[in-house]
């Protein structure tokens, strides 16, 4: 293209449509399992689409990344063994190998032409690829906890595209039951929740087949993101028993930058809006 031009993703369930003026397509792959393009920006640097779906931008990935990973993270006791089940882009990984408690963190992600796209677009991403206690695997991330060795896990990070294609199989009660079964009792299950302005419903039935499967106790964390829809996300965390405060000391003294998440920011997530407690049942 000449001269920039607009790209809108027209979201049908919210009635909405998200768009980007963008001076080029930079790469476009077809693997095995979906599409892959990325596009050069005029304000939002490089962004990667899955099947026409905007998965992240250079400038507000850091966002979805650092509360799918930081809030779990000081929330556990002693988080040592991290899987992510997805998370091909790799921001999520390097987010959680920022602890150095942590010993192992596996990423299993079923495409590895997102984590090659990634390497190549975003490589800031991919920083801790190398990292002696990461481990990149490219399989069925449902297959894959279904076989992981039971009470082996600290968290289990569920990186997903929305619940459609590859993705259809994290969201349901048999994937659920496979990480209750891998977590330890202490454990913790963070899932990408979509946005709680306008898919509630969907929040619902996830905590519904988490609850099928074992777990007791949720909590929804709001945070903004404004490539996706409606600009607000969530992540929901699950566990055995137990609440969610987190070790506020341990996030406010932490050795490492973070450009959204902080203690305050973790604090403030727990308070849940009034509208999304009455729709989840927490009043």
């Amino acid at each position: 293209m000449t001269e920039p031009t607009w790209m809108y993703e027209n979201f049908e369930p919210t009635g909405s449509a998200i768009g980007y003026r963008i001076t080029a397509k930079l790469d476009e792959v077809q693997s095995p399992f979906q599409k892959i393009e990325i596009y050069d920006s005029t304000d939002w640097g490089k962004l990667m689409l899955i099947d026409g779906a905007m998965m992240l931008t250079t400038r507000d990935n850091f966002l979805y990344h650092e509360m799918m990973s930081h809030p779990a993270l000081f929330t556990h006791a002693n988080p040592r063994n991290v899987v992510i089940i997805g998370g091909g882009d790799c921001g999520t990984l390097r987010e959680v190998l920022r602890h150095p408690g942590v010993a192992s963190a596996v990423q299993c992600d079923i495409d590895e032409q997102v984590t090659r796209m990634s390497e190549k677009y975003f490589p800031e991403l991919c920083e801790s690829n190398g990292d002696p206690r990461a481990t990149l695997m490219f399989d069925d991330g449902v297959a894959w906890m279904a076989n992981c060795a039971p009470g082996s896990l600290d968290i289990v990070i569920v990186d997903s595209t929305d619940p459609v294609g590859p993705a259809e199989g994290l969201f349901n009660r048999a994937f659920y039951e496979s990480c209750f079964r891998a977590l330890r009792e202490d454990g913790i299950l963070v899932q990408q929740s979509e946005s709680p302005l306008a898919l509630l419903e969907l929040v619902k039935a996830m905590r519904a087949e988490m609850g099928k499967a074992g777990f007791t106790t949720f909590k929804t964390l709001p945070f903004p993101q404004p490539c996706y829809p409606t600009g607000w996300w969530s992540c929901t965390l699950a566990r055995k028993g137990g609440n969610f405060e987190f070790r506020e000391a341990d996030a406010r003294a932490r050795e490492f930058q973070t450009r959204y998440y902080s203690a305050d920011i973790h604090r403030s997530a727990l308070a849940t809006p009034p509208f999304v407690a009455a729709a989840l049942g927490e009043v």
